[in-house]
């Protein structure tokens, strides 16, 4: 059994549907773009910085400035459109009873990870929260988020990682990593079993069992 759980946040911890994707309609809205939050959930887990070229074919320049007004958005309303899913904190706090070290690694930036978690009075369960640099595109990859939240548990040895997205458990083999992918967070058994997940936790309940508890 695993030492140490590595957590993404949206979509894994928190349920962030609505205050991402007002956000992402509200950047697409200042390049004249009209799209319906209900259509925009593929933005939940990858960075913006992968996802505007993807979808939409944005320029690096384009990303940069729909990055800026994005966090307009989502620094001043988006952040509070989110709550924790049901049965989180009670995981963490078992999990944290049992001896085990928990880190959040996402690719949201740090700050507004750490902001968000204190919030929700969820930040006092993790040894290390772990986000992309502010201001640093590259670091958002999900495998170089997990590197460094692996430099603070000492290695990949007896460490997991748990994720809703494909982003996830790419990361999360990229660097040796076993990933549990959660079906009640944005993506579906497809998207987990192709990108190689190790474990499929279908609710909080499986990955509760998968977890030893």
């Amino acid at each position: 059994m695993w030492d140490t759980i590595l957590f993404d946040l949206d979509g894994t911890l928190t349920d962030s549907q609505q205050g991402i994707t007002n956000s992402v309609a509200y950047a697409l809205a200042h390049f004249g773009i009209r799209a319906e939050p209900k259509d925009l959930i593929k933005f939940i887990g990858p960075p913006l910085t992968e996802s505007l070229p993807e979808f939409y074919g944005f320029t690096p320049e384009q990303t940069a400035r729909a990055v800026v007004v994005f966090q307009e958005y989502f620094m001043e309303t988006g952040w509070l459109e989110n709550a924790p899913y049901p049965g989180a904190t009670d995981l963490l706090r078992d999990l944290r009873a049992a001896g085990k070290k928990l880190m959040v690694a996402t690719s949201k930036p740090e700050g507004q990870a750490v902001q968000i978690l204190e919030h929700f009075a969820l930040a006092r369960y993790f040894d290390r929260i772990c986000g992309a640099p502010s201001g640093n595109g590259e670091g958002a990859r999900k495998a170089d988020v997990i590197r460094n939240a692996l430099g603070y548990a000492g290695g990949p040895a007896s460490v997991v990682m748990v994720g809703d997205r494909r982003h996830d458990v790419a990361g999360a083999r990229e660097t040796g990593l076993p990933c549990i992918g959660v079906l009640y967070g944005y993506g579906d058994r497809e998207e987990l079993e192709e990108a190689g997940a190790a474990f499929i936790a279908e609710d909080m309940a499986a990955l509760r069992r998968l977890l030893g508890l």
